[in-house]
């Protein structure tokens, strides 16, 4: 009997995943909806992911990344020199140097999956919006660039609107938008809702902002943190832009798909913390829907005067609250560390009982699902809206900066889920418009909680096996995994069509 030989009946190896490469801004707003989004390309589609950051400005990524599943890999880009820069330079402007300057580096890693020598061959590159100046590097390598908006359609309605606008200016040439403005799905806003730098020709920042929108226009697609039925007016005249009889003849701007909400999940070690958190066990002993929660995230700072007027109004309120302090704005000329000492004096021991507030940070996600929890005093920043919203919270929205003032004409005026301070810009809100704000929204807002309910359920479903964000997000993985194997129609090329 002759022997054996082998036949190649050894176990097939495994097809190599396609890889996206996701290019973060620092920002926590940003990076947490981004991490999401890479879990879920990786979990529900079959990617390999990994999430660059910068080592100049890794921000919260030490503390965040850590806690990415491990099937989504991170990178950190070698630092580049930026000393040169001056002192007093903006932070947008300081981003987007490093971005430029390291453009190199992002060349080098994307070169490094897509040389044939990787198991996993590239198959998308998704920057940040913010991160838009490293687009090109896709089109150079032949794969989609898509950015990522960790805001809202709104947003990406109006930067088309500024684009249009500017679309026959000269080099230099920057024009005003007539207020009162209506954008797509009929948001209206006065000027004093506009995003910052987006106010007047003649802001600094207005540049940068018309700068930005034409780099998001060499984009592939968009992938918006958003969901349907949050914004059903403005998804639907996107979809309805985005329709074959109207690409032709339109003014082009990159297909859009909301791919949202991507909120931060709790991971163990979190919730082994927060269990042992003096929020919750404090929580725990309130009666259901009593409890104000107030919290104006990670960059949200008030003066000195307008968090002793908060206090005042919690105070003169006479509901129980729960509030995270965070240093207010000074001029630098102060020592004290402890947010909670600036506090007015003998205002912990006169709310003790029905009121605790904490220093600099607390579990949101799970303050905010907490039976107890009634109101959130939010600064309106994405992310905290779409957690609120996720657990049927509503809000007493108080803009702060960039687009919140505009996030807050959303959820007061076309979603029923808000109701705002006195919105003058830059004005002292007062102890007496807080409380009765307050009072009005836990004794009074059931209108206000049964919308907020209904979005609830509107955002669980956006996610369900059938639901339109698990869609679109369907739709631009089967776009991208399509583009490898016949080659890629260029954006530029289709505008040039």
């Amino acid at each position: 009997m002759g022997s054996l030989t082998s036949t190649g009946s050894a176990p097939p190896r495994a097809r190599p995943r396609p890889h996206v490469v996701l290019l973060a801004s620092p920002g926590a707003g940003h990076l947490i909806p981004m991490a999401e989004l890479a879990r879920r390309l990786v979990e529900l589609h079959g990617f390999a992911a990994t999430i660059v950051t910068f080592t100049n400005l890794s921000g919260p990524a030490g503390q965040l990344l850590p806690r990415l599943p491990a099937s989504v890999a991170t990178a950190a880009l070698p630092a580049v020199r930026m000393d040169d820069l001056p002192a007093d330079a903006h932070d947008g402007f300081v981003l987007l140097e490093l971005v430029r300057r390291s453009v190199p580096n992002i060349r080098a890693l994307l070169r490094s999956i897509n040389d044939g020598s990787s198991a996993a061959p590239l198959a998308a590159l998704v920057p940040d919006f913010l991160c838009s100046v490293a687009l090109p590097v896709a089109a150079e390598l032949g794969v989609p660039g898509y950015l990522f908006i960790p805001s809202n359609l709104a947003l990406v309605a109006l930067t088309r609107h500024i684009l249009e606008l500017h679309e026959d200016a000269a080099p230099g040439e920057y024009r005003d938008f007539a207020v009162p403005l209506e954008l797509l799905g009929g948001v209206s806003l006065c000027r004093e809702d506009l995003p910052d730098g987006c106010g007047s020709s003649r802001h600094p920042g207005y540049e940068q902002v018309v700068e930005l929108g034409r780099r998001i226009r060499a984009a592939d697609g968009l992938l918006v943190n958003t969901f349907y039925e949050m914004e059903l007016g403005t998804a639907e005249a996107f979809k309805r832009l985005a329709a074959p009889e109207q690409v032709a003849d339109a003014f082009f701007f990159p297909p859009v798909f909301p791919v949202g909400p991507f909120v931060r999940r709790p991971d163990p070690d979190e919730a082994d913390a927060g269990a042992l958190s003096p929020c919750l066990e404090w929580l725990d002993r309130q009666p259901v829907g009593s409890v104000v929660y107030v919290a104006f995230g990670s960059g949200g700072a008030l003066s000195v005067e307008q968090t002793a007027e908060l206090a005042a109004g919690l105070e003169a309120s006479g509901q129980r609250f729960l509030w995270v302090v965070r240093m207010p704005r000074t001029d630098g000329g102060d020592d004290e560390e402890d947010p909670l000492a600036w506090l007015p004096e003998g205002f912990l021991g006169r709310t003790r009982g029905r009121g605790l507030a904490v220093a600099a940070w607390a579990p949101q996600v799970r303050v905010l699902s907490h039976p107890a929890t009634a109101v959130f005093v939010s600064h309106c920043g994405w992310n905290s809206t779409l957690e609120s919203v996720g657990c049927g919270v509503p809000m007493l929205a108080w803009p702060l900066y960039a687009e919140q003032r505009m996030n807050a004409v959303i959820l007061e005026e076309k979603l029923g889920v808000a109701l705002r301070v006195p919105p003058e810009v830059g004005c002292l809100v007062t102890r007496h418009e807080i409380a009765t704000a307050v009072k009005e929204l836990v004794e009074g807002g059931q209108k206000l909680r049964r919308r907020a309910e209904d979005l609830q359920k509107a955002a669980a479903h956006a996610w369900s096996p059938e639901g339109p964000s698990r869609r679109a997000l369907e739709e631009v993985a089967v776009k991208w995994k399509a583009a490898l194997g016949s080659g890629r129609e260029s954006n530029t090329c289709r505008r040039s069509a």
